[in-house]
């Protein structure tokens, strides 16, 4: 049986891919710093391992990684800490991976494309990122394919699902779940992609479990595109929430952020709420099959459920 490490297993990718992985009788170390999240998460799975530890410590990745086959780089970092950990991480990475004997599969996202002209893109899309972000996840890219390391890149669009908080819709779920006034990012008759991370997470899975898929980029789009509008009128009809969703502009966003050091680095991303990146699923439809497509219906309403369950928990335990 092999055995894989997420790094970063608390995120809503992580949470994921975990339970991709232990569905398939996979051996799974699951690593992030907080120990009691890692507990609640995953205390019930069989053939999880939970380790608490820091990826920027050598000691603790070491010991992690010991008898792994597959490194899953789920970990992100609060966008104002970019600039100074995500590459570090990434060295840190290829580092332990190396010394292991282990292949690396980055979970991704569309920001290395920067612009496009045409939509749906392609793996073979020319990427010249103009944002700081951007070229940030482009350096991290190339650091791993100038390596000896076996690697696979995996570039995901936004995501939504049980567990992913830290998301740009995740806002709107939560406060639509709780029965509050909402905010939307971005222009709502704009059609952008919204990827269910259990999808994300199968297809994923599959990428790195093949012998035939490394060292190559690949691009997971979500079912569909859809507006803020649909998406709306579906949590509606789900939830039954009636209240009014406010609409989150860029000049809202400049206004916070000159007291809110996250928002501010929010703003050179916005683009993408106009200028959405459309990912092509033929590549991976192509060489492996049909993609997961979970219907935003069921996954909001798995999503929401999954968030409703939570909330009893934290209360039952409060």
């Amino acid at each position: 049986m092999q055995t894989a490490l997420v790094i970063g297993a608390s995120g809503g990718m992580g949470y994921a891919l975990v339970n991709e992985l232990v569905s398939r009788n996979i051996q799974v170390k699951a690593l992030a710093r907080n120990k009691e999240k890692l507990v609640a998460l995953f205390q019930h799975h069989k053939n999880v391992e939970i380790i608490s530890g820091d990826v920027f410590n050598e000691q603790d990745l070491m010991k992690a990684s010991n008898g792994v086959d597959i490194i899953f780089h789920a970990i992100s970092f609060p966008y104002q800490d970019w600039e100074k950990r995500h590459m570090r991480c990434v060295d840190m990475v290829i580092n332990i991976a190396e010394r292991r004997g282990a292949k690396i599969a980055l979970v991704d996202n569309i920001y290395a494309y920067g612009r496009q002209s045409t939509n749906p893109v392609i793996e073979q899309a020319k990427k010249e990122p103009q944002t700081k972000k951007g070229k940030i996840r482009l350096m991290m890219e190339n650091k791993l394919k100038n390596s000896n390391i076996p690697s696979l890149i995996v570039h995901f669009p936004d995501l939504y699902g049980p567990n992913a908080e830290n998301t740009i819709l995740y806002e709107t779920l939560k406060n639509v779940a709780q029965g509050k006034k909402a905010n939307f990012v971005g222009n709502m008759q704009v059609k952008r992609e919204f990827l269910y991370t259990v999808d994300g997470a199968k297809a994923m899975v599959e990428l790195a479990l093949r012998d035939d898929t490394y060292n190559q980029n690949w691009n997971v789009p979500a079912v569909h595109p859809i507006t803020g509008e649909e998406l709306v009128k579906i949590l509606r009809e789900i939830t039954g929430y009636k209240k009014g969703i406010r609409t989150i502009s860029k000049g809202m966003i400049q206004f916070i952020g000159t007291f809110n050091p996250n928002m501010r680095e929010v703003v050179e991303m916005l683009y993408l709420t106009e200028e959405p990146v459309i990912l092509s699923g033929k590549k991976y439809e192509k060489e492996i099959g049909p993609l997961p497509r979970t219907s935003y219906r069921v996954g909001l309403e798995e999503t929401i459920a999954w968030m409703n369950k939570r909330t009893l928990k934290l209360e039952k335990n409060f």
